[in-house]
C-alpha cells in the first residue's frame, strides 16, 4: 500500500501549514500531498473561520518541497473554467518539475455556490457539465496544439494550452466522488486516479466493483486507475494504521491520511512508523 496525506488550507496559518509539507517532504513513505479547494469554511465550521484559496497554496507549497507530488482532493469543476484550469495546471506542473496531480469533482456546495453567485445546477447538469469539462482539460493539456470543442456547456474554437505540461500526454487526473451512474463513469473514462472520499470499506468496494464496470463497458484496463481513500487521523496513528489496512484489504492502492488542524510537523513521525508496515 502507498501513502499520502491532505492538509486542508482551513483554521490554519500558513506558517503551520508549510511546516507540514516541508517536514513531509523528507519523510519518503508519504508520496504525495493534498489540499481542498473551497473559498467557505466547511465541514461545519462557522462563518468566521479563515480558508486560504486551494491553487495558490498549492502553488506556494510547490515551491517550497522538492518530491512530494500534489493536488486538490478536489476542485469543484463549475468553479473555474475549464480552459482556465487547464492553463492553471500546465503552469503549476512546469513550476513543480511536473509533480501536479489534477484532483477534480461534479462540484457540490449549495451554499458556497449561491454566495458567489456560480450556477451549481442538477445533479444531472453537474454531471453533464463535468463530463465535458474533463474532455475540455484533457485536450487542451494534451500535445495537439488547438483544440476546438461544441458542447453544451462549453464551446472553444482553436483554443491554446501553451506550454504544455511536463507530464505528457497530462498530468494525472484524479476524480472524486462515488455516483454510480454518472461519476464513476466519467473516472472510468477520464481519470487515472480515484478517489473514495469518506465512508466504510464496504462502502469503498461497492464503489469500486462499479467503477470497473464502467471500465469494462468502455472496453478500458481497470488497472490503470489507481485507487485511493481518504482517512482521517484523530490523533491516534495506530488507528488510522488501522483504518487504511481495511481500506487496502478492498483494493484501496493508496492511503490519504486528512490531517485536521491544528497542523504540526509532530504528528508526521509516528504516523509514518505506525503506517510503514502495510507499505
Amino acid at each position: 500500500m502507498r501513502f499520502a496525506f491532505k492538509t486542508s488550507p482551513q483554521n490554519t496559518g500558513w506558517g503551520d501549514l508549510l511546516e507540514v509539507w516541508r517536514a513531509a517532504d523528507d519523510i519518503g513513505l508519504f508520496e504525495s500531498g493534498w489540499t481542498s479547494d473551497h473559498f467557505h469554511a466547511m465541514h461545519g465550521a462557522g462563518p468566521d473561520v479563515p480558508r486560504l484559496e486551494g491553487w495558490i497554496t498549492l502553488t506556494a507549497l510547490a515551491q517550497a518541497t522538492r518530491r512530494l507530488r500534489l493536488g486538490t482532493l478536489v476542485t469543484g469543476i463549475h468553479y473555474r473554467h475549464p480552459a482556465v484550469l487547464a492553463n492553471m495546471a500546465a503552469t503549476l506542473d512546469i513550476v513543480s518539475g511536473g509533480r501536479l496531480e489534477l484532483g477534480i469533482g461534479t462540484g457540490w456546495n449549495e451554499e458556497e455556490s449561491a454566495a458567489y453567485g456560480i450556477p451549481l445546477g442538477t445533479p444531472r447538469q453537474r454531471s453533464d457539465r463535468f463530463e465535458e469539462a474533463c474532455a475540455v482539460l484533457t485536450e487542451l493539456l494534451s500535445p495537439q496544439p488547438t483544440t476546438t470543442f461544441r458542447g453544451r456547456y462549453y464551446e472553444l474554437t482553436d483554443a491554446r494550452c501553451h506550454p504544455k505540461p511536463l507530464q505528457q500526454p497530462h498530468p494525472p487526473i484524479c476524480i472524486g466522488g462515488s455516483g454510480e451512474r454518472r461519476t464513476l463513469r466519467t473516472a472510468a473514462r477520464f481519470a487515472q486516479h480515484w478517489n473514495f472520499d469518506s465512508g466504510t470499506p464496504e462502502q469503498f468496494a461497492r464503489a469500486r466493483d462499479v467503477l470497473h464496470r464502467h471500465c469494462a463497458d468502455l472496453g478500458r484496463d481497470p488497472a490503470e486507475i489507481v485507487l485511493s481513500a481518504q482517512v482521517r487521523f484523530t490523533g491516534d496513528s495506530a488507528a488510522t494504521a488501522a483504518e487504511a489496512a481495511a481500506m487496502g484489504a478492498v483494493g484501496a492502492d493508496l492511503a490519504i491520511v486528512y490531517l485536521p488542524p491544528p497542523h504540526t510537523p509532530a504528528v508526521l513521525a509516528p504516523l509514518a512508523d505506525a503506517l510503514s508496515p502495510l507499505a
